[in-house]
């Protein structure tokens, strides 16, 4: 290898220098090769084992990987969901001195799936919708920060669980461009390239016999605009209103809320009359429940999977007469006395099923439905080994997804006595 190998990362891990750099991405050994399902790309993408973890690397100019890179660590920054950066690597060579590619190392985000990977004989409408739902999210929230797309689709997209629908990563930031804000036509040409490209990526699994039948992949590619509108209208639109309805401005703070979504600042105008009044949310930033989460018991989740583990918390509160008591500490002992010992009782063999926020959201719809088939409250511990033996064990492993669909790469956890697990749930 030519000692002109010149590395980049944003990671401190030597790692790096033990794969085959000398060699052509395509002629890399399966040693070195993970094999995980991947969206359709115009460049060479391979997965590939580094240290503890998995990375994607994409062969691209030395110019395209430079500017990729630092796009996705400026978005990070702005704390928009997408993929983490690791290396750009340039002044590749092989054994003979030939020029290789550059490439662009990213880090594979666990838990993700493309949208290939989200079904098995087909894809369903309501799935398909949800996908759609989550891109159209992830847009709104890019364009808010001025960031255009320019090749907004499901490829350049990864999917993961969000407690019944699904949140979206950023992966392909190749053709964005960042400024200081976006105009309404820089929006609606984002939004056209979505509407056409999901058309043609739903058409294409329909070629190959892989969409249910009622799914129209053309009122589907439609459905972001409808998607991206309303949110769009919601977190940025102002509205007016008679001064006695005040109570329409906690009002409006509160549905951002249940969105997902805090006001750092709200513009508030009266008109010349003093009867009017007009409000705009000036910045809003998402997450609102998943840094609530965070700030109370340091579980990281999606925004949804919050939503339900802090429904799960306020009835605690509620049921062992808690509410005058400190909330951070209550937060303590719903963690230590419910979660974790739900999480530490799950099997070691299935925990790359799914995130443990996630498994813990549909634990407790598990329950629900139980209790409502049998008609008596089932206990937590009770359900969770019905959820384990009926539907968790029977789910394909999403840690690190392999293709075929059949192991995982998972790290062993120790499990806690069972007598002390019952005696805490």
């Amino acid at each position: 290898m030519s000692g002109a190998l010149n590395i980049t990362s944003a990671i401190v891990d030597p790692a790096l220098l033990d794969l085959p750099w000398n060699l052509p991405l395509e002629l890399w050994p399966d040693d070195n090769i993970a094999a995980l399902p991947k969206g359709i790309s115009r460049h060479l993408v391979r997965f590939a084992h580094l240290g503890g973890y998995v990375i994607a690397i994409k062969e691209t100019s030395a110019e395209f990987a430079r500017s990729e890179y630092d796009m996705l660590r400026t978005l990070q920054r702005l704390q928009i969901p997408c993929v983490d950066p690791v290396a750009v690597i340039t002044n590749r060579t092989d054994d003979e001195g030939n020029e290789l590619d550059s490439v662009l190392v990213t880090r594979h985000l666990k838990f993700s799936l493309p949208y290939r990977a989200l079904y098995s004989q087909g894809l369903r409408p309501d799935t398909a919708t949800r996908l759609v739902d989550a891109l159209a999210v992830l847009l709104v929230r890019l364009h808010i920060v001025g960031f255009f797309w320019g090749d907004v689709s499901l490829s350049n997209t990864l999917f993961r669980r969000d407690a019944g629908a699904f949140a979206a990563y950023l992966v392909d930031a190749e053709t964005g461009q960042l400024y200081d804000g976006l105009s309404n036509g820089q929006r609606e040409n984002d939004l056209e390239i979505a509407r056409i490209n999901i058309a043609g990526e739903l058409l294409d699994l329909q070629a190959g016999g892989r969409l249910d039948d009622e799914l129209d992949p053309v009122e589907i590619g439609n459905g972001i605009l409808t998607a991206y509108r309303n949110l769009w209208k919601e977190l940025t639109g102002s509205e007016e209103f008679d001064q006695s309805e005040r109570w329409r401005i906690n009002q409006r703070v509160e549905r951002l809320n249940n969105l997902g979504f805090d006001i750092e600042e709200l513009a508030i105008k009266t008109d010349d009359t003093g009867t009017q009044v007009r409000i705009q949310p000036k910045v809003v930033d998402a997450g609102h429940h998943s840094r609530r989460l965070l700030r109370l018991t340091g579980i990281d989740a999606q925004e949804n999977q919050a939503r339900r583990l802090l429904n799960d918390l306020d009835s605690y509160t509620v049921t062992f007469g808690k509410k005058d008591d400190d909330e951070e500490m209550v937060a303590h002992e719903w963690l230590a006395q419910v979660f974790e010992p739900v999480i530490r009782a799950i099997p070691k063999d299935l925990r790359g099923k799914l995130e443990p926020a996630e498994v813990f959201h549909q634990l407790l719809e598990h329950r629900w439905y139980m209790s409502q088939r049998e008609g008596r409250d089932v206990p937590l511990a009770e359900a969770l080994g019905s959820y384990v033996d009926t539907v968790l064990r029977h789910r394909r492993d999403e840690a690190t997804v392999i293709s075929p669909p059949t192991e995982s790469i998972t790290l062993p956890v120790p499990l806690p006595d069972e007598e002390d697990w019952r005696k805490n749930v």
